[in-house]
């Protein structure tokens, strides 16, 4: 079944009203039971994913590899959705099951049938306290945070140009009333990790939106004020991050707050992205009904809220299935909670700007003489142990190769390294580009990075063509 896109043309074909009103009759025969065949193809208005593409977003679905056999599964995923996520296929258990033996399988399928469905990828997710490989329960300190760069690097840089979003990090800030971060063994390396994780991801694949995910954070309250000043510092010191992911799993019990497109507001006014990650609602009825459209609505009256994510395809697939919280029931028949949200996209709301992908910020630094580059580095530091970033800047006759020196204190080790390849560990050190960074234009600009233990680098970095 072939995904068609939501926009051939920048006009819309029926009025938003008028659409909504016959994707409600359209709905409503499904609803009392008639079996339709799959149509072949989808459009604007009665569709969920070429729907809010009208408006510059996406609407996707976390998926299963494992159901891509499920021929009723992946007509409702090729009919429905623009956007997919991995639900376990790309995290670190699934992708690097042994000390930097990597093995990409469901992750790759999953993209390959995006990429054959004309769907794009979200990647979920780099780092994270819970599904780590067994290996990692011996770690700690420097140890486990060299793992933890090494993972987040050799995944993004493996992906590199086929992700949309990256969600980096995942659920780092603790549950209550703190608003402080989570213990784990991974906030235990350093408070910085979370940064170290993006400029990392950053290095790896510049293309993709970097995304902090965490639940309970939907409205304001002490969790989301953390995630929110954590974002808040990010900007001010230009840590790269781009977006912040809402998971959105509601209950009876935590029902969408009545302050959740204000919250999202807020976080859009630091300047980064929204997106709603892992959408569930539990129930049925109206009050499910209300609360899908409810969120919708949010999301599309925030010209930066770019998509929506539901948890899921059908209630049985759900990882709470017995709430049934999603859009469609286990026999893959629409739910009312669909014809609910199908409505809400029909109802338009603010068009997503365009914009480039996100890329290193330029230089001010005026380029240096013709055949020549030069090094700067930045430098992140903690007790025991560093991350530096080196953007290495082409002159007037671009580059085809280049070569970074500098000198490390004594006792100061490097300890991994991405994006370039290192010719010692200690006293003066070299860094070459790689395959895919030794091209710089004239003028431009290409990031390496590496981690080491002991204090990071000093003096004056040198850079010279290779």
């Amino acid at each position: 079944m072939n995904h068609v896109s939501a926009r051939s043309s920048g006009r819309r074909t029926t009025p938003p009203r008028l659409r909504a009103a016959l994707a409600s009759i359209a709905i409503g025969v499904v609803a009392v039971g008639t079996t339709l065949a799959l149509a072949s193809s989808a459009s604007a208005g009665t569709a969920l994913g070429a729907t809010a593409a009208e408006t510059g977003r996406y609407f996707g679905a976390a998926v299963a590899v494992n159901k891509l056999s499920d021929s009723v599964y992946v007509g409702i995923l090729n009919r429905e959705f623009t956007m997919v996520t991995a639900e376990n296929e790309m995290k670190w258990d699934a992708t690097e099951p042994n000390p930097n033996q990597f093995t990409y399988t469901g992750g790759d399928r999953l993209v390959s049938h995006a990429q054959a469905n004309g769907m794009r990828v979200r990647g979920h997710a780099l780092a994270w306290h819970q599904q780590q490989p067994r290996w990692t329960s011996v770690l700690s300190g420097s140890a486990l945070r060299s793992a933890m760069i090494n993972h987040v690097t050799q995944v993004a840089t493996h992906y590199r140009g086929k992700i949309y979003a990256w969600d980096v990090v995942n659920e780092a800030f603790a549950d209550g009333g703190s608003g402080g971060r989570r213990d784990s063994n991974l906030q235990r390396t350093g408070d910085d990790w979370i940064e170290a994780a993006f400029r990392a991801a950053r290095a790896a694949d510049p293309g993709a939106k970097l995304c902090y995910n965490d639940y309970y954070t939907d409205g304001q309250n002490a969790k989301s004020n953390g995630v929110y000043a954590m974002v808040q510092d990010f900007k001010a010191r230009g840590v790269p991050i781009d977006c912040v992911g809402f998971q959105s799993h509601f209950t009876g019990q935590s029902p969408v707050p009545s302050d959740h497109q204000a919250n999202l507001q807020r976080f859009v006014d630091l300047g980064v992205e929204v997106q709603i990650t892992e959408l569930d609602i539990e129930g049925s009825g109206s009050s499910q009904t209300d609360s899908y459209s409810r969120v919708v609505r949010a999301c599309l009256a925030i010209s930066r809220c770019t998509g929506i994510t539901v948890s899921g395809i059908r209630d049985t697939d759900s990882w709470r299935a017995s709430a049934t919280p999603l859009l469609f029931d286990g026999n893959g028949n629409k739910k009312a909670a669909y014809t609910s949200t199908l409505n809400a996209l029909n109802a338009g709301g603010t068009t997503v700007p365009s914009t480039p992908p996100p890329t290193t910020p330029p230089t001010t630094t005026p380029p240096p003489a013709d055949g020549d580059c030069t090094a700067s580095v930045s430098l992140n530091s903690w007790p025991g142990g560093f991350v530096a970033t080196v953007k290495v800047i082409a002159g007037s006759a671009g580059l085809n190769g280049w070569v970074v020196s500098l000198s490390l204190p004594s006792g100061a080790t490097v300890t991994d390294a991405w994006s370039t390849q290192n010719t010692s560990t200690s006293g003066a050190v070299s860094f070459r580009n790689v395959s895919y960074n030794g091209a710089v234009g004239a003028g431009a600009s290409t990031e390496f990075g590496f981690q080491g233990t002991g204090k990071g680098p000093t003096g004056t970095a040198t850079c010279a063509r290779a």
